[in-house]
């Protein structure tokens, strides 16, 4: 019997390892459509580096953006 540090617990199998594809290979279709599906996500916020004076200021931002998110939904459901 070998010697278990008592920090540790024994593994008691590994299930298996995702394998890498080849280089120079394309991903496959189940790949590209699961990249193609987040393209016509919105996060509705504005794209770029922001720099606040404080957190507050960043959270204010930040729910704004979300309220804003909010009115344009409901809006569009009419």
């Amino acid at each position: 019997m070998s010697f278990i540090p008592p920090d540790q617990q024994p593994i008691a199998r590994t299930v298996g390892r995702r394998t890498r594809a080849p280089l120079g290979a394309p991903p496959s279709a189940a790949a590209r459509a699961a990249l193609a599906s987040w393209t016509n996500r919105l996060t509705r916020a504005p794209k770029g580096v922001f720099r606040y004076a404080s957190h507050e200021e960043m959270a204010r931002e930040r729910e704004r953006w979300r309220v804003q998110a909010i009115v344009d939904t409901q809006r569009a459901r009419g």
